[in-house]
């Protein structure tokens, strides 16, 4: 059945949504469940460990969070997020976290049926995003309790699942069933269109309003139509349905508000060297992986190479080591960098990490040491070229060139988002303009407070495509965005009702 038919709306919208999500990771189930009703109170018995914070909680104890002015509630509050509503969050969800503490949140979670803001969310997949296409073995770099989201304590769910829970730390193929379980315990579903591809999303009209959301200078012919429609058309939304035959339906949808949650794992990011694009070059975990279960690698002499420094990386050089493939490691990085991931990590939390760490410290290749061993580090360097012969080219940071030959090389460099279906790629909602939106360099650029871009009125972002690539800090972005539209919607409310009579305005 086409999308918007399997939609329940009401009728004098004109299939227009105050909230159309795209992409239904965390980002896009939180940001749902949020606007689905669900409210964040301080609770009952509930003492925050820090006396400042609990201290403003006190004072408005009767109101919810999203109800209670966020600058104020986040001042002073320091974490690892850039975002002060993302750390304001996380330390109620999780109270001293980053100190080793597992205190209880402080929060309790009441549906209140009333604050329902009709929305929908669309996503490729399943509820869990890119979560159901990551490594199902490996152990995630968060512990469960982060994973989870509002309302369900992944401990529990984890515990009817396992038989015994040696680890606190989870893989990624637990947590995507997380994810999905989620969306329907908690009675999501009727929100959430999955096999849903996005073509374009783009704006109708631009008010003098875009330019400042606070006038209040708004006539009575104005408050008369906004009291007929109450949802403005700011945005269309156009893309495909994806049947079980495989054939595609297309659809239409109008929205006052688009959020964007689609992560940033959908393009890998290049090298762009000559001869990346043979078939022996891969760009992801998934490809690696393939290729090492259908037995392509299997008894190979010559090593894969693996470029990148991060965890994916890691996680490559992990994967090879315990299939016995010989690997050569390039990273453009100093050992000694302190932007290195792995210093960030405690040893006793993450052995498996730092035991690549060390070997990219120990295992340092030299014109003498054998590459015939199961591992060879090559900091400071980077890939010149990929040859026919599956042969490749790197060079050292002093300009020294070394060939060698490979069975395979994996390039885990990065991923930026692919939000073609935007204007200009969206290139233009970055802190650089004219630039790609990268989690790390280049994030969306956002109102710290409300999460709605700062360069383009009703359209908002979180999750990875703000800076908040960890579960546990992009719940955040959902409750900024719902203050947001909920106080926007009181103040329409009280412009009607002031300037225009207010009845039939719920």
């Amino acid at each position: 059945m086409p999308l918007v038919e399997e939609t329940s709306l009401p009728e004098d919208s004109a299939l227009t949504l105050p909230v159309v999500i795209v992409g239904n990771g965390p980002s896009g189930i939180c940001l749902s469940y949020m606007l689905s009703g669900y409210r964040p109170y301080l609770s009952s018995e509930a003492v925050h460990p820090n006396p400042i914070l609990h201290s403003k909680l006190e004072e408005a104890r009767h109101l919810s969070i999203v109800d209670q002015d966020l600058e104020y509630l986040s001042e002073g509050l320091e974490g690892r997020s850039s975002n002060p509503v993302a750390i304001l969050l996380d330390t109620l969800l999780h109270p001293d976290a980053d100190f080793g503490y597992d205190y209880p949140s402080v929060l309790q979670w009441k549906l209140e049926q009333h604050h329902y803001i009709p929305h929908l969310v669309l996503g490729k997949g399943p509820p869990g995003g890119a979560w159901h296409h990551m490594e199902g073995s490996m152990l995630t770099i968060s512990f469960g309790n982060w994973m989870e989201l509002p309302g369900l304590k992944f401990k529990d769910w984890v515990a009817t699942k396992r038989r015994n829970i040696k680890s606190d730390r989870v893989t990624p193929e637990e947590i995507a069933c997380y994810y999905k379980h989620y969306v329907k315990v908690m009675g999501l579903q009727k929100n959430f269109r999955e096999n849903t591809y996005i073509t374009s999303v783009s704006r109708l009209y631009r008010d003098q309003d875009d330019d400042n959301q606070d006038n209040d200078d708004i006539s009575i012919q104005q408050l008369q139509m906004e009291k007929s429609t109450f949802i403005k058309r700011n945005w269309e939304i156009r893309g495909y349905q994806r049947t079980a035959d495989g054939s595609h339906v297309p659809f239409c949808l109008f929205a006052e508000n688009v959020a964007l949650a689609t992560g940033t794992l959908d393009s890998p990011t290049y090298l762009k060297v000559e001869g990346e694009d043979f078939p022996f070059v891969f760009h992801s975990m998934p490809e690696f992986g393939a290729a090492i279960s259908k037995g392509k690698l299997h008894g190979k002499v010559d090593p894969v190479l693996i470029v990148g420094s991060g965890l994916t990386a890691a996680d490559a050089v992990l994967c090879a080591y315990n299939n016995n493939i010989p690997v050569i490691h390039v990273f453009r990085k100093r050992v000694t960098d302190p932007s290195l991931i792995f210093k960030q990590l405690p040893k006793k939390l993450y052995p498996e990490y730092h035991k690549v760490y060390h070997m990219m410290c120990t295992q340092l290749y030299s014109i003498d040491s054998n590459l015939s061993s199961a591992y060879a580090s090559f900091p400071e360097h980077h890939v010149l070229s990929f040859k026919t012969d599956m042969k490749c080219v790197l060079q050292s940071v002093s300009g020294l060139k070394k060939i060698f030959k490979l069975s395979a090389a994996v390039v885990l460099i990065g991923s930026h988002p692919n939000l073609s279906f935007l204007k200009e790629q969206g290139y233009d909602l970055g802190h650089n303009l004219n630039q790609p939106i990268t989690c790390k360099g280049n994030p969306v650029e956002i109102d710290p407070y409300t999460y709605e871009c700062t360069k383009e009125a009703n359209l908002f972002a979180l999750g990875p495509l703000v800076g908040d690539n960890f579960v546990r800090f992009l719940k955040g972005g959902a409750l900024g965005v719902v203050r947001c539209l909920v106080t926007r919607q009181k103040r329409k409310q009280h412009l009607i009702v002031e300037r225009g009579g207010g009845d039939g305005i719920a």
